[in-house]
């Protein structure tokens, strides 16, 4: 069989989700049942791979699955913990006091807030963390999920301490040897000059790009979100998105220049926030007083806006015997230890200790070693994810912000309600993403799915290949789930086909790390995710179906950019 109808026979999966999930608009309940037969079809019929791999990839699948809704829980039980205590009465008043301006808000809080999450955790956790926040605030659940979404782009290369460079980049090229060898090899004094100058060409191009993503973000908001559906009223305050945008993205090349792959997202999400919500304070670039813009009052909003009601969505319960307003310490204190731990828990070291935090989480490990006597293992962390730190945060939150026991039973309920109306998408969608990917060393002999795609992909397009690895890299992450994964699948085979073009093979693989950045915003499992975090299930095609607009200008620039890189 040619490597052309190869190829497409890989893309049926992605055209499942596409018709059933974007199209159609049926939920991922629905649509997601039909990609995993499809994949498993394509496994087990062309591929002819063996029955007992495809059962191992689809019980990873599971295990993965139960990681996200662990997640999941967490964010939640947090946000519904805070709402019960009246802390967040006390975050929306903050919020607004900074300006009450939506706009403004969703700025602050998904790209800068969220940028800072991303490069501490990533994982999809500044969905986790933004998009319960902007819904306790008062957002539409919808535009708190297409906000949380879109901004997962630029930091996601360097999100978790900058894993999907350092893992994901490393682990592709190294192949079954090292990322020293492989860079000695190839002309480089070793691999950890390789892997910085690919993140600083990176985060140079993310910063490009990243410049007009917090006006994607308000241009989105207000065109689908506000009573007068008008991108113009988001641009209107372009001045000031940019300024976040350049507050976040300036730092953040800085760092990738002079400090290395692990924290320009971190530092620049910081570093950001440091700059803007003062300047925010002091009336710099703000809307007018009569320019404010918000959402129409919430019994105009249609129904497909909200999700299902939160204990946190309810009016902030005033505790027993306590009538004291919380202060903004107290209240943002749960938030601010999640940050520290997922800081902390990310760090290989400490300063003047022999201490590895981040080897001591890990260390707690449910090994699934070779499932059902095939190559497919999984690792479970339990006290490593950051479901763990969410829950701990909730308890922390329960004990000073002396949140009654009637009420934290009445947010762990609800909490596992939203999450099992996840589960049902989640136990298809993960299982598909691993059967798609553990597609090798079937008895036909063919490359996995993924590899077989690009392939066919590199042989139509030719040498104007530059353009097409920005997509090759977002849609292994949409269907991998994850940026770090799709650099491990297609970084070799990235490098190769510069080196076969005669270009410059390093910024090949820049355009496949920077791709993979942006397929987050079209990932169907994190939107999944995020939707459900906030009660909004079975509307993820018509979510997909905005955030594609932004995967779409992302790819495209870059590739284009990248095209006139390497050829001129």
């Amino acid at each position: 069989m040619n490597d052309e109808v190869l190829a497409f026979l890989s893309l049926l999966p992605i055209i499942a989700v596409a018709v059933f999930l974007v199209m159609l608009r049926w939920p991922a309940s629905r649509a997601m049942p039909l990609a995993y037969a499809v994949a498993c079809g394509l496994a087990l019929l062309v591929w002819r791979v063996d029955g007992w791999q495809v059962a191992a990839a689809s019980v990873k699948g599971l295990v993965v699955a139960a990681e996200l809704l662990y997640i999941i829980f967490g964010a939640i039980l947090l946000l519904n913990v805070l709402g019960k205590s009246g802390a967040l009465r006390t975050i929306r008043k903050s919020f607004q006091d900074i300006s009450p301006d939506r706009r403004v808000q969703v700025i602050i809080i998904a790209w800068l807030f969220g940028s800072f999450i991303e490069g501490a955790a990533g994982f999809g956790t500044p969905a986790a963390v933004a998009v319960p926040l902007l819904v306790g605030l008062g957002f539409p659940a919808m535009a708190a999920v297409v906000s949380g979404v879109v901004i997962q782009s630029t930091p996601v290369s360097f999100g978790a301490v900058g894993t999907p460079i350092l893992i994901g980049v490393s682990s592709g090229l190294a192949g079954e040897g090292t990322i020293d060898g492989f860079a000695q090899s190839h002309g480089f004094a070793d691999g950890g000059s390789l892997l910085s100058l690919i993140g600083l060409r990176v985060a140079m191009l993310h910063a490009i790009a990243g410049a007009l993503i917090p006006m994607w973000l308000v241009g989105l908001m207000t065109r689908f979100y506000g009573e007068n559906r008008s991108f113009k009223e988001g641009l209107a305050i372009w001045p000031f998105a940019l300024f976040a945008a350049f507050a976040m993205t300036i730092p953040y090349v800085l760092v990738a220049w002079l400090l290395g792959p692990e924290f320009p997202s971190l530092v620049g999400g910081l570093c950001g926030l440091a700059i803007v919500v003062p300047a925010a304070k002091a009336g710099f670039l703000m809307p007018k007083a009569d320019a404010i813009w918000d959402f129409p009052d919430a019994e105009k909003w249609p129904d497909e806006w909200s999700g299902q009601p939160l204990a946190c969505s309810q009016e902030d319960t005033k505790l027993e015997g306590d009538t004291r307003p919380m202060g903004l310490i107290a209240a943002w204190s749960p938030y601010v230890i999640v940050a520290v731990l997922l800081v902390i828990t990310r760090l290989e070291s400490l300063p003047g200790m022999e201490v590895s935090p981040v080897e001591w989480v890990k260390s707690f490990t449910v090994p699934l070693q070779d499932i059902f006597g095939t190559s497919i293992s999984e690792i479970i962390r339990p006290v490593y994810l950051p479901g763990t730190v969410f829950v701990i945060a909730s308890l922390i939150a329960v004990l000073f912000q002396r949140v009654p026991t009637r009420l934290c039973a009445e947010a762990c309920n609800a909490s596992f309600r939203t999450v099992l109306k996840a589960s049902v998408a989640l136990v298809f969608t993960v299982p598909m993403v691993q059967v798609f990917i553990n597609s090798t060393n079937g008895a036909a002999g063919y490359e996995s799915m993924p590899i077989a795609l690009a392939e066919g992909v590199k042989n139509t397009v030719g040498d104007a290949w530059p353009v097409f690895a920005t997509f090759i890299g977002g849609f292994g992450a949409s269907i991998a789930g994850s940026n770090t994964v799709s650099n491990m699948m297609f970084s070799s085979f990235q490098y190769n086909v510069g080196e076969k073009l005669g270009v410059d093979p390093v910024w090949i693989v820049v355009l496949q790390a920077v791709g993979g950045a942006a397929g987050n915003t079209i990932c169907v499992h994190n939107i999944v995710a995020a939707s459900a975090v906030v009660g909004l299930i079975g509307k993820e095609g018509v979510i997909i179906r905005k955030t594609l607009l932004v995967f779409t200008y992302y790819a495209l620039l870059l590739g284009l950019i990248g095209y006139a890189i390497v050829w001129w």
